[in-house]
């Protein structure tokens, strides 16, 4: 455009009356306004560009600070079961050893015959009188077999207390539940125990033991 085209538009521009412009006439305007016009639209269309970027980002960013803080606290988490391990271990072998102990100390099968022996020679041993001493059916549990023993001797009362004591004391494991004390007819000095007895087996050790040639 040569310089005096340049004032011409330059003119018409500043004799343009704002108000009175209809976008119906924009090819009439000055070219000065309708570039003006140009960067204005570039520049709005541009600002809503941004804006929409930087709101897409904003939110983006917003996300990632919560997946941080999430990831953040997961790995404290986990910092502390990994710091408590080492105790966690050291008390799962403890425990394991004291299940090994217990198990040891749990009748198998073909024990259980000899355990009954056991009982009757604590009765023995104590002088009392053998009323019953036999073994009830089986109650299968989960990881356990039950084995309950039914006990009835006659004595003194500090007999009944060694005999007692001398079951808890086995080598096998053997609960009492249910102890009664009866006087026997006519009055004496003797009296009655009545005792239910548990031993138990391991469920695996049982199977073990029927399936063995």
């Amino acid at each position: 455009m040569s310089k005096a085209r340049a004032r011409q538009e330059w003119q018409r521009l500043k004799e343009v009356e704002m108000q009175s412009l209809d976008l119906k006439e924009a090819g009439g305007w000055p070219i000065f306004l309708k570039a003006l016009c140009v960067v204005l639209v570039f520049a709005v269309a541009f600002g809503a560009l941004m804006t929409w970027q930087v709101s897409e980002k904003r939110a983006g960013l917003a996300e990632a600070k919560r997946e941080e803080a999430r990831l953040l606290s997961d790995y404290r988490v986990k910092a502390s079961e990994v710091a408590l391990l080492p105790n966690v271990q050291s008390q799962l072998a403890t425990l394991g050893g004291h299940m090994e102990r217990m198990r040891a100390m749990l009748p198998t099968n073909v024990e259980i015959p000899s355990l009954l022996d056991s009982i009757s020679d604590a009765a023995v041993d104590n002088r009392l009188t053998i009323e019953v001493i036999r073994l009830g059916a089986p109650v299968a549990n989960e990881h356990y077999i039950e084995h309950p023993l039914d006990i009835q001797v006659r004595g003194g009362y500090h007999q009944l207390g060694r005999f007692v004591a001398d079951i808890s004391q086995l080598a096998r494991i053997v609960t009492q539940h249910d102890l009664t004390l009866t006087a026997i007819e006519p009055p004496g000095e003797s009296l009655r125990l009545t005792l239910d007895a548990r031993t138990y087996t391991f469920i695996d050790e049982a199977r073990t033991e029927e399936v063995a040639p």
